[in-house]
Parts: structure tokens; C-alpha cells; sequence
């Protein structure tokens, strides 16, 4: 089997990031990213599409642990206890995203993309999400996806689809 074969392409991407507009713009919300090991593809492909701008307030590109802490406030006890590849990275870089912006909803995302970098605990393809709300009940959630060794883009790729469909769970389950 091709390691490309369960990679989302470009077309499947631009459709998710067009659908994550529409369903926000429609119901007047905006939202944030923090990303680390996406390195800016999740706010690029949402600002691929057109009319982006009545949805998409900021993204934050924070790859070095300096970077999440000056600029979402992520606590330096959690990158020294957990790594920056942890849930609770994730949570604050998420919380961090949505007290620094306009935004109702942020999605962060922190991971190994490899080829290097990954170890016994954390192997390349592990990739932390957050996701913290200002609508419904002020939701934060974390979670961890483990995705298939299928290279640097590969991996990349799958999380912004993750990040996608995170922002199109919140839309259709805290915002009606």
C-alpha cells in the first residue's frame, strides 16, 4: 500500500476548510488556531477560501516552547512536566488562542511530524488537539491521535483534517 493512500489531498482539504467557513460565517462566529507542527496550514487553508475574513480573526504559528508561552500564555511547569506534546500543551495553547483573540471557538494542535523526533512514548505521528470555547458552557477538551507513519506532509495533513472536523463538531454541537 502507498503511505499516501489514507491522505487527505489538497481538494479534500480546500471542500473541509470551505464547509468550516460556511458553517461559521452562517452562524456569525469566529475562530483562532495555535498551531505548532502544522506550522500555519490549518489557518491557510481556511483562508483559501473566500469570504474567510468574516470567520477567521488570527492564528497563532508557535513552534518553539518560547513562542507558546509569550504568545498563549502556555505555562512553562506544563512543557517541563508533559513536553510540548501533551494534552495539557494543547489545552492551554488552545485557551491561550481564545483569551488572545475575538474568537468563540480556537482549535490548537501540537504533534510530531517527524521523520525525527519521536520516541517510545511519543513516536512520530503523536498529535495533541485542543479545543476551548467561549459559547455553550466555555468547553475545553484535549484529545491525542496517533496517526500512520506516512511522512512529514502525511501527518501534517491529517491533523489539519482533525483540526477540520473539531471545528465542525463544536459548530454543530455547542452552537445551535
Amino acid at each position: 500500500m502507498d503511505q499516501f493512500e489514507t491522505v487527505p489531498g489538497f481538494d479534500d482539504l480546500a471542500h473541509q476548510a470551505a464547509l468550516v467557513i460556511e458553517t461559521f460565517a452562517a452562524k456569525g462566529f469566529k475562530i483562532a488556531t495555535a498551531e505548532s507542527c502544522t506550522g500555519g496550514m490549518i489557518g491557510a487553508m481556511l483562508t483559501e477560501v473566500a469570504g474567510s475574513s468574516a470567520v477567521v480573526d488570527r492564528g497563532f504559528i508557535t513552534y518553539s516552547n518560547e513562542a507558546k508561552m509569550e504568545m498563549l500564555g502556555v505555562p512553562e511547569e506544563d512543557l517541563i512536566s508533559f513536553g510540548a506534546v501533551s494534552e495539557p500543551v494543547a489545552k492551554a495553547m488552545a485557551k491561550g488562542a481564545l483569551t488572545s483573540s475575538d474568537a468563540s471557538v480556537a482549535v490548537s494542535v501540537t504533534g510530531i511530524a517527524g521523520p525525527g523526533g519521536g520516541s517510545a512514548t511519543k513516536p512520530v505521528g503523536t498529535v495533541c488537539f485542543g479545543l476551548a470555547m467561549t459559547v455553550g458552557d466555555g468547553l475545553v477538551i484535549t484529545s491525542t491521535m496517533h496517526f500512520p507513519d506516512v511522512g512529514r506532509r502525511g501527518i501534517r495533513f491529517l491533523t489539519v483534517q482533525k483540526a477540520f472536523d473539531l471545528f465542525l463538531k463544536a459548530a454543530g454541537q455547542s452552537m445551535n
